[in-house]
């Protein structure tokens, strides 16, 4: 594994490519597309897709459903606050990261309020405290305590912190994939899925490549920003997943043989098949802190589609361990040189070899 440090992986971003809202259509972002082993960059769109991935692809989504994890409090002296609910747990409270963290300790309470009217919607008790400066506590309405699909009655989308508008009405489709499953409980986006359409998976599907999806639920491992120095001594926050029984019956003799090329739509379902993979099946379920940096080699994928990502993130550190960094370097140049956009709403990279190359 590498030993780099986290300040190799920073570059120049613009303040005006970080996408605040989305394109018109889904399926209407530029694609980048990058070949680490020729070491070239094309420019195509999203609608292109089909035409660049070989027939009989095996593409392999994440889709995981976005809760509206997102939390605003009015703490017992008045003062405001915020809960990320980051998961359930089996006795029906959450994991949650919350803040002002001083003021929000075991046996504190606080309301949770509609941000519109101000009116108290549920009840937040903190219940203890966790690894890592997280918190559990139950969310209560009328003496009942609320599981998932209630607290998305009474939520917001959780957009990313460098999206600075409220969550809009068209951020409620917008941020969601049309292929999500109606169960999960991610507070991020699998970004890579928001560009399909319909209609573009149906013209996949029509040159057999075959819709294949596994679910992580996206939590603090995938957007956490890393605060150690070097890459060695962080540690990605852990992150359930699944991979579904028709997934990885379609899958694991592919793996094993590599009769079919392999195409990850985003990096957490490329995580999830190489936490899942041990070399003969998929495991079905589990949990990864998997961090993908240079040196890494990939056992699954043979290409993956991403967005442009964040200076300094495990993320970019993911696709410079794919690239190689330099050229991975070169490509986020060529991005910002031809004003992509970044970030969750902005265009994509196709990185083709992930595999084969040897970087």
């Amino acid at each position: 594994m590498s030993s780099a440090k986290r300040s190799d992986f920073h570059f120049d971003l613009p303040e005006e490519l970080i996408a605040q809202h989305p394109v018109d259509r889904r399926d209407g972002a530029r694609l980048l597309v990058a070949d680490p082993v020729q070491r070239t960059l094309r420019h195509a769109r999203i609608t292109d897709l089909p035409g660049l991935v070989p027939e009989g692809t095996l593409c392999v989504p994440n889709d995981v459903k976005v809760r509206h994890a997102r939390l605003l409090l009015r703490r017992a002296g008045g003062g405001a606050g915020e809960a990320l609910l980051l998961r359930a747990f089996p006795d029906g409270s959450f994991e949650a990261m919350v803040r002002p963290g001083p003021k929000l300790r075991p046996g504190r309470e606080a309301a949770v309020i509609d941000p519109a009217s101000g009116a108290i919607l549920a009840q937040l008790t903190v219940e203890e405290t966790l690894e890592e400066g997280l918190r559990r506590v139950l969310i209560r309405q009328e003496g009942r305590s609320l599981d998932w699909d209630a607290v998305d009655r009474i939520g917001r989308l959780p957009l990313p912190p460098y999206i600075t508008h409220a969550a809009e009405a068209d951020d409620e489709d917008r941020y969601q994939t049309v292929f999500h499953a109606p169960e999960g409980e991610a507070v991020a986006a699998p970004t890579a899925g928001l560009h399909f359409t319909e209609d573009l998976i149906a013209q996949l599907e029509a040159r057999g490549c075959h819709w294949r999806p596994v679910r992580l639920h996206v939590g603090l491992g995938t957007f956490r920003p890393m605060t150690a120095e070097h890459l060695e001594d962080h540690v990605m926050h852990e992150e359930r997943y699944e991979v579904p029984e028709d997934t990885a019956r379609l899958l694991e003799p592919v793996l094993r043989h590599r009769t079919r090329p392999l195409l990850c739509i985003g990096t957490t379902s490329l995580r999830t098949l190489e936490a899942a993979w041990d070399g003969e099946r998929l495991k079905r379920s589990g949990s990864t802190r998997l961090f993908i940096q240079p040196g890494y080699r990939l056992r699954t994928a043979d290409m993956l589609l991403t967005n442009f990502h964040l200076p300094e993130s495990t993320l970019f550190v993911l696709v410079s361990a794919l690239l190689g960094p330099d050229f991975a370097k070169k490509a986020y140049a060529e991005a910002v040189r031809e004003r992509y956009r970044f970030f969750s709403y902005g265009d994509a990279m196709l990185i083709l070899n992930t595999r084969t190359s040897r970087v």
